[in-house]
């Protein structure tokens, strides 16, 4: 479905009376005779933080017996943490863009990384509808903090996809204290409000995201407002403070420069938790956390220091330790608390699960995620059978499908493994049930599944 911009704009009116036309509830009080009032129900907040490049099992609540990640246990505690959650992609651009769309990547027209440079144009296409325009079309606020990666030409950067106010980095990391890009050359300092480069030097990126975070939502307290909190950790360069560098020198390299780093970020959760709390806003506000994709053992990761736990693979791979991640939601006194779903779900949910939640409508049906509110609410079965995911395009893309407890993966490589990492695996089988870990390679054995997931596979449109 394409976007009509002018559909868009005549969607974009004003807050109250959006408010007014879908919360106000008739309250009719009979004392002392005949006396009403009129009460307004607010709908809620929602703030999503998505972390980058953050491991399987790489939290306290998730198993980590060496990492100190008090701020996304206690979100464990108070909502509901998934064990069977996947990210929409092994790699970072495709896995935002089918978050913020609520449709595969390859659908959404993301199929791979996005440019780091001005004015590079893949991304994500216009024409897409993001969760933030969603949102916006009910009156939200909407604000971008942190990273994006979907896009670093005016016509694709966050303030034309939806979103009222952008602060961050346009293209796939930065240094936190510089903010320049961090990988190849020319080396250009990325750091933008609202499209217009800014200059912070010195100042701590992940402190930034939670002052901006802060003073937008003081600003938008009074009306609903959509965070998108993409962080730029652990994603390299390693940069943890000296203090938690410090704390995890005897662990082994690069384990300590990682778990330095992570406790840095979950520090900022806290701060960003915090501010929610001050505002007085934490049982209005909907709080999803989720990681992007599985650790990185690129070399500019120092080869590795995150974790994948049972699972096969990392970053870029397919295998379950690419995209089974950490993954968390809660509102209080409307939501269960401390309590787990193992049901099977994906990225794409957020956006009809939030759209459920906060009572606003889908602009775009042609989804591929759906709610996951009867599983929050009751444990109710998954309401996928199938799953796909798909990275690149043509003959030597990556791709799986995922149909009940059957796994099927066409040019796969273990990312986890340095020398396995090497040799292309063209087709992988495996009952991820039975086998979690993707240890033995079923597709000889079992032809007649290969053979049914490859055609679930081709019939995707």
């Amino acid at each position: 479905m394409k976007k009509s911009p002018l559909v868009v704009k005549q969607m974009k009116r004003p807050y109250l009376s959006i408010i007014a036309a879908k919360y106000v509830l008739l309250v009719w009080l009979l004392a002392g005779g005949n006396s009403a009032c009129v009460v307004l129900a607010a709908p809620p907040n929602v703030i999503i933080i998505l972390t980058d490049d953050q491991g399987s099992i790489d939290a306290g609540c998730y198993g980590a017996k060496d990492l100190v990640t008090p701020n996304i246990d206690r979100l464990a505690e108070r909502g509901i943490r998934f064990t069977q959650f996947y990210s929409a992609a092994p790699v970072c651009s495709p896995s935002r863009a089918g978050l913020l769309t609520g449709r595969y990547p390859i659908r959404c027209g993301v199929p791979n990384n996005a440019g780091s440079q001005r004015g590079e144009k893949a991304g994500l296409p216009p024409a897409e509808i993001t969760m933030a325009e969603m949102f916006k079309a009910s009156g939200y606020a909407t604000a971008h903090i942190g990273k994006w990666h979907l896009g670093y030409s005016p016509e694709k950067m966050p303030n034309a996809q939806g979103f009222d106010f952008s602060f961050g980095h346009m293209g796939g990391c930065i240094d936190n204290w510089s903010h320049f890009f961090y990988w190849s050359g020319p080396n250009t300092h990325d750091l933008h409000r609202n499209g217009r480069e800014v200059f912070h030097d010195g100042e701590y990126f992940p402190d930034l995201m939670v002052r901006e975070a802060g003073e937008f939502m003081e600003k938008n307290r009074e009306r609903p407002f959509f965070i998108y909190f993409a962080m730029n950790t652990p994603h390299y360069p390693y940069q943890g403070e000296a203090k938690w560098l410090e704390h995890f020198k005897a662990l082994p390299y690069p384990r300590n420069l990682y778990a330095a780093f992570l406790a840095s970020m979950d520090e900022r959760i806290g701060l960003l938790l915090g501010k929610v709390d001050a505002l007085g806003l934490r049982e209005k506000t909907i709080i999803v956390f989720q990681s992007d994709n599985g650790y990185s053992t690129e070399e500019r990761a120092h080869f590795g220091g995150g974790n994948s736990g049972p699972y096969r693979g990392a970053k870029f791979s397919l295998f379950e330790g690419g995209i089974r991640l950490p993954a968390i939601i809660t509102w209080p006194g409307q939501l269960p608390k401390n309590e787990t779903r193992s049901q099977m779900a994906h990225a794409v949910d957020w956006l009809p699960t939030l759209a459920e939640l906060c009572n606003v409508k889908i602009l775009n049906p042609d989804l591929d995620g759906k709610s996951l509110v009867s599983v929050l609410k009751s444990d109710a079965p998954s309401p996928h059978q199938v799953l796909h995911w798909q990275v690149g395009e043509g003959k030597g893309a990556q791709w799986a499908v995922r149909d009940g407890n059957w796994k099927l993966i066409a040019n796969v490589r273990d990312t986890s493994n340095p020398e396995q990492g090497k040799q292309l695996i063209p087709l992988f089988l495996a009952n991820v049930a039975e086998d979690p870990g993707e240890q033995k390679n079923l597709a000889d054995a079992r032809p007649e599944v290969v053979e049914r997931l490859r055609k679930l596979h081709e019939d995707l449109k």
